[in-house]
């Protein structure tokens, strides 16, 4: 352990001892708990996704053997509207305590979980997963203001040393203020982002090989109008890398979930 984190766990533990806070899923008290705001047993339900799954966009399919003898059976959106990016990785279900340590990152600027997720996000990158440039998903400079960060930049900043890959985030910009996807219809997300990023230098991208970050893959809406941009600006190939994904609750083994999933109906937010 480096001196670095001996110390921010001396000062946590101390925190807790003079303030002392519940962890955000379960809520019972913390300890000595490494990870802020969660304790050790729901952190540890956090494990990724297995099984057979979608080759382009690696949506988890229900049965175990809907790729048996079909090994390049695509879901039903990659074969209906095939996107523009090739590939998608995210390796985690988008449910607690994930899905809660990602709303206290993201909407109340809990930047002390950025080493955390950035750690899970590494953990769980594909062996052969190579890049020649990482974007993250851009944000409208009216949005960013209000958040006064990029969730998305701060996990390229975690995975580009991990890659071995530079990390592009002035390039790709977001010249359209948006209302968020996640408010909207599936039917009405794709007009909303139509022609809503755009280049500064198209050149920077040509013939290269790019990985776009993000924090959860939903739909797929937003990257896709990324990767559009990208391949139109001559890019080799547009891959996906988020945190954590969107999954049908069914698809979440009960061993992942916290005890609190049973007892409030709520409490598994996919």
């Amino acid at each position: 352990m480096s001196s670095h984190a001996l110390f921010a766990g001396i000062i946590r533990q101390a925190t807790r001892l003079l303030l002392p806070s519940d962890c955000t899923t379960c809520e019972q008290p913390l300890t000595d708990d490494p990870t802020p705001f969660f304790c050790r047993q729901c952190w540890g339900l956090i494990r990724p996704l297995q099984g057979p799954s979608c080759p382009r966009c690696h949506r988890p399919f229900a049965s175990p053997f809907a790729t048996t003898h079909s090994p390049t059976h695509e879901c039903h959106d990659c074969r209906t509207r095939a996107p523009h990016y090739s590939q998608v990785w995210a390796a985690y279900a988008y449910c607690a305590p994930l899905q809660d340590a990602i709303a206290l990152f993201k909407y109340r600027g809990k930047v002390a979980l950025a080493d955390t997720l950035g750690t899970l996000l590494a953990q769980a990158l594909p062996a052969d997963l190579t890049a020649d440039l990482l974007m993250p998903i851009p944000l409208h400079p009216n949005r960013l203001r209000q958040r006064e960060f990029n969730q998305s930049l701060l996990l390229a900043d975690r995975a580009g040393p991990v890659l071995g890959s530079p990390v592009s985030y002035r390039n790709l910009i977001r010249i359209v203020d948006t209302d968020p996807q996640t408010t909207l219809p599936r039917s009405a997300r794709l007009q909303n982002l139509h022609q809503a990023f755009s280049l500064r230098a198209p050149v920077e991208v040509t013939g290269k090989r790019i990985l776009l970050i993000d924090d959860v893959f939903t739909t797929g809406t937003t990257a896709n109008e990324c990767a559009k941009v990208l391949l139109k600006a001559g890019a080799k190939d547009v891959a996906v890398l988020a945190l954590a994904r969107s999954v049908d609750a069914g698809m979440v083994p009960d061993a992942w979930l916290p005890p609190s999933a049973f007892d409030q109906p709520h409490a598994l937010r996919i």
